[in-house]
């Protein structure tokens, strides 16, 4: 019906910005649009079939956010034309897009199913790159395969896999670490040398990136240090301590939180329920059980068993 296509479009349009929507399913449209707000930054997850879009300079006198726009396909094609250039991206890519030029966009399957991508809206004073400088990477295929590009591509899509369990502490950490990655994104591809012509500031946003990713795929490894951490990106213990002034915890704690914050997900998830505590707290490298306890209680008030508890009652589950 195509009530059905007319309510997702103008649900879609104010979820991002106002454009002209068109599909040749209108009259059996069938899709799905989810949200996630991450600080300033929001993740946007869409399945639906073939589109075409466009936002005319009418629309953005009407309304313009100032937004700079990633899109991440996960199914399908994606191409965009913008400030006289062109570009198809698929699953293996990413491609930025602006809220303040018009542009024309083609979302197509690569067969007769649907589309599956992700929308991420980026303030345009969030990123450490001038206005010019992203200018010159919009609507221009970025590979996502590897390296930088695939770290935030990781990234997102596990972010959105995950926004159910996200407490507003997660997110607002979270925001932080995706403009790291989204920033390191950017100067990677504006600059060909590594570290030509590149700020100071975004050459540290690109190295703590990369920690933080680094630390997050091996929490579950107790003899995980500053020395080991430091010794895999060729930098002293002393520099990777600054890296980590401004997050408050220092290397160690911010460490131990992300250890901490799987192992109260885990500990509230349902499916979790018959795995015993301490399988859990070693898993995400809390191999002693009563410092675990300690660290746990310390956290959060109370002990891992009785938080497990307290999550179980709340789903009416005790």
């Amino acid at each position: 019906m195509t009530d059905r296509f007319t309510r997702w479009r103008d649900m879609a349009c104010q979820a991002h910005v106002p454009t002209m929507v068109r599909s040749e399913h209108e009259r059996d449209f069938r899709a799905t649009l989810r949200v996630l707000q991450l600080g300033a930054i929001q993740i946007s997850s869409l399945t639906h079939p073939s589109l075409r879009v466009e936002r005319t300079r009418k629309g953005i006198r009407q309304s313009d956010p100032g937004t700079y726009c990633l899109a991440l396909p996960l199914r399908g094609t994606v191409r965009f034309a913008q400030s006289g250039r062109e570009a198809e991206c698929g699953p293996q890519d990413l491609m930025f897009y602006e809220t303040s030029r018009p542009f024309h966009g083609w979302i197509a399957p690569h067969d007769d199913g649907d589309v599956s991508h992700m929308v991420i809206q980026i303030p345009r004073d969030a990123l450490p790159q001038s206005s010019a400088e992203l200018g010159r990477l919009t609507a221009v295929r970025l590979p996502a395969r590897e390296g930088i590009g695939a770290l935030l591509s990781n990234h997102l899509r596990e972010t959105a896999r995950q926004a159910g369990t996200l407490t507003p502490a997660d997110t607002a950490r979270l925001s932080s670490v995706t403009l790291d990655l989204l920033g390191a994104l950017c100067a990677h591809h504006l600059h060909a040398e590594p570290g030509a012509g590149v700020e100071p500031e975004t050459r540290r946003q690109v190295l703590r990136a990369q920690i933080h990713d680094f630390i997050q795929r091996r929490l579950g490894d107790s003899s995980l240090t500053a020395d080991v951490i430091a010794s895999a990106h060729h930098i002293s213990t002393r520099y990777l301590y600054t890296l980590f002034d401004d997050q408050d915890l220092g290397v160690a704690g911010w460490v131990r939180r992300q250890r901490l914050e799987r192992c109260r997900r885990d500990l509230g998830d349902p499916h979790l329920r018959s795995r015993p505590i301490h399988s859990i707290a070693a898993r995400w490298g809390f191999p002693d059980r009563a410092h675990f306890s300690r660290t746990f209680r310390a956290a959060y008030g109370k002990s891992p068993r009785d938080y497990r508890n307290s999550v179980q009652y709340d789903d009416g589950c005790a």
